[in-house]
């Protein structure tokens, strides 16, 4: 089977199984999909929705139909010549709750659990509490109320054995060597007999002999004299006595865990989780036994030919991903023999940064191609009127960047305190291995470290034995840069012992022992902590508090820039060529914050932001009846109100009209999870932390007037005309967005039914179901692109779109993925409102026309469609080319000619692309 020529992204759960993608994939293979692209399969936490929990590395999740399933979706695929691409968590998998067997074996045991070694858990915290302990910070409130109330009660499992105690939904084994401690306690002989056997188990050897004890245990369970003293001892540790509070608290001080309030993680947490998220923890997966043990399924699938690629989920919470990719790569030509299997990273990349190419992999997911198109379709003209706009109105800073360092500094002394501290401490311990640094005080590192991450401009840097790469240096000087400018001068020696610990001299010219080990500890947890710091200050806080324009936030945006000009997206696309052609291309993922057609449609602002401010100031006006009152202040805050006014432009479905109250009643659901949503992740006005009930009810009924009550009826009316008035300007954004990702160099990659328009939320709004139903439908009706430009508000003329394309490049497979790419100038008039190239090889070429920054260029009649006279003289100036036809249209280009009229070009449809030989 060929690589990758175009991939679909399906989003598998227990609502939408791998059986049912199987009457799918006719239409996929229609549409012109080479690969699926499949959410996690294995086995994740019951009732997962995305797969990303995964508790069980060994299986295919049986909520998803199981292996079986999986080989009768793979057989579906075989048929039409098609492949699977898999998702994969490397990083973390799913903790707490009663479903992860190797996680639950470590609470039993601690250390000596042979899966202890799998976490990343410092078992050797400076807290006493923690001495050789695992925190875990499951408990609804503090520890001590919870035990006194009785919600931690003591239970025996007599099908198994075993004892252990529940707080809701998670499960605490209690260690087989306490065993003797519970059963010397009984009243039955037999059970005061076996309790000495497992007292033993403490000693060497006892793990292994703990499983036959327990077998023991459950025989004699079945005794109803045993039963019942069993239940008698278990009441003897009910906690809401005070007999049974004390026996309680004292069999948990004995365990390898601490049980603590939830709240207790972000500073006291002692194992890497994935981001702040105490259900996911941190595998050490750069361990070859880790590697071997997570990856046995994967690679079984793979040898028994049921997997084409792997697509590797967050890896930047690696501790070594160039090393984990290069032993992914050499572990499956072991297994290929001959065969070549595509591995892609999901991978966030910072302005001006590049994906290592030592990595040996074909590239990434595709994030920064949505934001090269993104800076494509803003006009720059629009950006100081909205930042003015915004900050005048929203009272927040005009400047992205501003508000993102506030959002790092608040979450490395929040909610990754306890990682930021993990990775201050390590580099205390390289600071006291030195004679020459011993008197560097804690406090010192603590201040120098935090400046340099909060003006780190990437996630994170790739330090190995060898320091820091050339390429990564560019990103710790600017760092360095900006930590200067806000550290006093006192602190300034310490940037520079920080630039050397942290891989500027490499730790391999130290001699083996402690302080080798301790550079390079330092160096993973600096690395492990800028990452999550990056995403959870950007992703999960800036974009909800700024709002500029809501289109330039999104997952891999570099949101500080607003614009750029077609020669940076050309620069783009011929070093992708050069150094990943076989990338993905994303312009809308799982992850993403607002739809691709939604980006498209409020990009449009950028061009009409007078007209967007003039609306904006009445609206606010006709909404004064709609406010409630929350202390001194309205609700919602002016930064809430705007951004919902943004998102309602953005994402109102083309045909919902003002006054259908269905339709307003199902849109309103939608948006009353959007803005709890971002209420939360602004970490203003409320947080998941800390809800701030009063405030969010008031949002909400502010919204709920707006969309569905009398009183909000003018104000609605008004938003749904703006909205109408830039949509087909956004279409043909839209229009432009999804031919470019199929024509440039690259894997186009589509997200589940995004091949009809996508005005989603972020999730859980983005994975809603699909109609494939529809969508087969209008498939099979095969009516022609221009035809369908009349009724482009139904979605099906995007759908033609994707559909002519991507049979173009399965039948010219190479031009797409090995062609030049050439781009072409465009001169008159309107040149700087189309991006024009060409693709060619052996003899085959493309002509791509995609109109840019044209919502002038549109007449009134509502339609996402140029008239031919608006183009004037406008032309691209063509090489010497054969003759071309219009694959979406019916206008020919002849042999030879020298430039291109764009509006005979694109007379019949709005974007153009022309196939010859």
């Amino acid at each position: 089977m060929s690589g990758p020529r175009a991939t679909l992204r399906l989003q598998f759960h227990s609502d939408f199984t791998l059986d049912d993608a199987v009457p799918l994939v006719d239409y996929f293979a229609d549409l012109g999909i080479s690969h699926l692209y499949a959410s996690p399969l294995l086995t994740a936490r019951p009732g997962s929705r995305h797969g990303y929990d995964v508790i069980d590395p060994t299986r295919i999740n049986p909520e998803l139909g199981g292996e079986d399933a999986l080989r009768r979706l793979v057989a579906a695929l075989r048929k039409r010549g098609m492949g699977l691409i898999l998702d994969i968590v490397s990083n973390h998998m799913a903790v707490g709750g009663a479903g992860n067997p190797w996680w639950l074996d470590v609470l039993e045991w601690g250390r000596r659990s042979p899966y202890a070694a799998f976490f990343d858990i410092q078992w050797n915290s400076p807290d006493p509490l923690l001495a050789g302990q695992l925190l875990v910070p499951f408990l609804r409130s503090d520890y001590g109320e919870v035990l006194q109330a009785g919600e931690i009660p003591l239970r025996f499992d007599a099908q198994a054995g075993v004892f252990y105690a529940s707080h809701h939904e998670h499960r605490f084994p209690i260690g087989p060597p306490s065993y003797d401690e519970l059963l010397r306690a009984s009243n039955h002989p037999a059970l005061r007999e076996l309790a000495a056997q497992f007292a033993a188990l403490a000693e060497e050897g006892g793990y292994r002999r703990a499983a036959e004890l327990k077998a023991r245990l459950s025989r004699l369970a079945v005794q109803p004299a045993v039963r019942t003293a069993i239940e008698a001892l278990l009441a003897a540790y009910d906690a809401r006595q005070p007999e049974g509070f004390a026996r309680l608290h004292a069999l948990f001080e004995q365990q390898f865990y601490r049980l603590a309030s939830w709240r207790t993680a972000a500073d006291d947490i002692n194992w890497r989780r994935f981001f702040d998220i105490n259900e996911l923890g941190g595998l050490r997966v750069e361990r070859p036994r880790v590697f071997e043990a997570t990856h046995a399924k994967i690679f079984q699938l793979f040898e028994e030919g049921l997997i084409d690629g792997l697509r590797i989920d967050h890896i930047d919470g690696l501790a070594d991903p160039r090393g984990y990719c290069r032993r992914l790569r050499r572990r499956l030509e072991r297994l290929g023999r001959g065969r070549y299997w595509p591995i892609y990273v999901e991978k966030i990349l910072g302005q001006g940064e590049e994906l290592h190419g030592d990595w040996l992999v074909d590239g990434t997911t595709g994030y920064e191609f949505m934001n090269q198109v993104s800076l494509l379709q803003h006009d720059p003209d629009g950006e100081g009127p909205l930042r003015v706009l915004w900050h005048s109105l929203g009272g927040r800073p005009g400047e992205f960047l501003e508000e993102v360092r506030q959002a790092r500094r608040l979450v490395l002394t929040g909610t990754l305190a306890g990682d930021f501290e993990s990775a201050a401490q390590a580099l205390l311990q390289v600071a006291r291995g030195d004679l020459m640094t011993r008197d560097i005080t804690f406090g010192q590192i603590r201040r120098a470290l935090l400046e340099l991450i909060v003006h780190f401009p990437v996630y994170r840097t790739y330090i190995g034995a060898c320091g820091r790469p050339a390429q990564d240096e560019p990103f710790f000087r600017q760092a360095l840069e900006g930590a200067r400018a806000s550290l006093d001068e006192a602190d300034w020696p310490l940037l520079a012992h920080l630039d050397r610990w942290l891989g500027g001299k490499p730790w391999r010219r130290l001699p083996p022992g402690p302080r080798r080990k301790a550079h390079r500890y330092a160096c993973v947890r600096f690395q492990q902590v800028t990452a999550p710091a990056a995403a959870k200050a950007v992703e999960d806080t800036a974009f909800y508090r700024s709002g500029v324009l809501l289109s330039r936030n999104d997952v891999g945006f570099d949101s500080q820039c607003f614009a750029a000009p077609p020669e940076d997206f050309h620069a783009a696309c011929l070093r992708r060529r050069e150094r990943f052609p076989d990338s993905l291309l994303a312009s809308a993922t799982h992850d993403h914050k607002r739809g691709e057609d939604s980006r498209a449609r409020l990009a449009v602002l950028s061009e009409r932001a007078v007209w967007y401010g003039e609306r904006l100031q009445r609206w606010l006006l006709l909404a004064q009846p709609l406010r409630r009152s929350h202390g001194d202040d309205p609700a919602p805050l002016p930064v809430d109100e705007l951004m919902l006014y943004q998102t309602l432009l953005g994402s109102w479905p083309p045909d919902l009209a003002p006054d259908d109250e269905a339709g307003m009643r199902a849109y309103a659901g939608r948006l009353r999870q959007w803005q709890e949503k971002a209420l939360r992740e602004a970490k203003l006005n409320s947080a998941w932390s800390a809800p701030n009930a009063p405030y969010e009810a008031a949002c909400r009924a502010f919204l709920d007037d707006l969309l569905e009550n009398p009183v909000g009826a003018r104000l609605r009316e008004e938003i749904a005309a703006a909205a109408a008035a830039i949509a087909p300007a956004g279409a043909l954004n839209s229009l432009a967005q999804t031919l470019l990702r199929m024509t440039v160099p690259g894997v186009p990659d589509l997200y589940q039914g995004n091949e009809f328009w996508d005005f989603s939320l972020v999730d859980p709004d983005n994975r809603r179901p699909v109609d494939f139903a529809a969508r087969r439908q209008a498939l099979a009706q095969g009516r022609e692109p221009a035809e369908l430009i009349g009724h482009w508000r139904d979605g099906r003329v995007k759908q033609a779109l994707v559909a002519r394309t991507l049979a173009l490049r399965a039948r010219c497979p190479a031009l797409f993925a090995a062609g030049d790419y050439l781009p072409l100038e465009v001169v008159g008039e309107q040149r700087a409102r189309l991006l024009a190239f060409a693709r060619r090889h052996a003899g085959q070429w493309a002509l791509v026309l995609a109109p840019r920054l044209a919502s002038d260029l549109l007449d009134e009649a509502g339609r996402p469609a140029i008239e031919p006279a608006r183009w004037t003289d406008t032309r691209v100036l063509l090489p010497e080319i054969p003759a071309l036809r219009g694959v979406l249209s019916g206008e020919t280009v002849p042999r030879g000619k020298s430039e291109l009229l764009v509006g005979e070009a694109l007379a019949t449809f709005p974007v153009g692309l022309f196939y010859g030989a």
